[in-house]
């Protein structure tokens, strides 16, 4: 299974065995979406509610940060996955958080996960069926095991200020970005971590919410000054559209990357962080 699948494909598959399809749909606050209500009104058949908000840990100061393994495994094992299960996560957020799901499952080591090109969105476009209703799923073992994936820490990218050794990417819109405006979803003044990148999340994507072409992706990080022979790290508000950037890296072959997964949401709380404002 390829990591990004056509709605043509998932019709195709729909009910085979070992194939599982997840509704990771998560709203901003400010939206005044219920993610678990839109789920419940309709969604893909078989699906089942993945509830991305619970996928945290609870104990961090910083909130929204990745879960630990234990709160994973037994999340994954009350959704019926097993590390043989083939994953198709999908979305119908503003900030396309299929990628999140996407970095969180493999991290905790499921091979086989997809995101769905275009997400419930083309689905619905395209008159596919829907059903309504709590999803049905038997709970499957899933041992915890340590996260794979390379995921830095505050510490982590303040030494690399001063060493430059890994690049950084941030997915946010130039306003915060630049600091032009205040970041309004953490309450946060607006600037940027010093030396970073800037390449915003919905660069990426076609009017239809699905993926460039892997020229395009290429041409944008180009375009951002983003060198992809050399390590990469992307950020964001709270680490969910810096997972669309190691998504779309992903895509192009590129695996040298990391998550700083505090991301302003962290950086820009603590007064005593180096902060820049202006363009990258």
């Amino acid at each position: 299974m390829d990591s990004l699948v056509s709605t043509a494909w998932l019709a195709e598959h729909l009910g085979e065995e070992r194939l599982i399809i997840l509704d990771a749909t998560k709203h901003l606050a400010a939206s005044g979406r219920d993610a678990g209500d839109e789920f419940l009104a309709a969604h893909i058949p078989g699906a089942r509610f993945l509830n991305l908000a619970d996928f945290t840990d609870p104990a961090s100061p910083v909130g929204k940060t990745l879960p630990g393994p234990t709160h994973a495994a037994n999340k994954f094992a009350s959704l019926g996955i097993d590390r043989d299960s083939r994953v198709v996560v999908y979305d119908d957020s503003e900030v396309k958080t299929s990628a999140r799901a996407w970095f969180i499952l493999r991290g905790y080591g499921l091979e086989n996960v997809a995101i769905l090109d275009g997400g419930l969105a083309k689905w619905r476009a395209e008159g596919r069926p829907l059903e309504r209703g709590k999803a049905k799923a038997a709970n499957s073992e899933f041992a915890p095991t340590d996260f794979s994936r390379a995921v830095r820490r505050k510490t982590d990218m303040l030494a690399n200020i001063a060493s430059g050794d890994e690049q950084v990417i941030d997915a946010r819109d130039s306003d915060r970005f630049t600091g032009a405006a205040g970041d309004q979803v953490h309450d946060l003044p607006g600037g940027h971590i010093p030396r970073s990148r800037h390449l915003w999340f919905r660069h990426l994507y076609n009017a239809d919410g699905t993926f460039k072409s892997v020229s395009e992706l290429r041409a944008a990080f180009d375009s951002a000054g983003v060198d992809l022979s050399r390590p990469i790290v992307t950020t964001c508000g709270s680490g969910v559209t810096a997972s669309v950037l190691l998504f779309a890296l992903h895509r192009l072959g590129v695996e040298d990357t990391a998550l700083y997964d505090g991301s302003w949401s962290e950086w820009g709380a603590d007064p005593d962080t180096p902060k820049e404002t202006g363009p990258a």
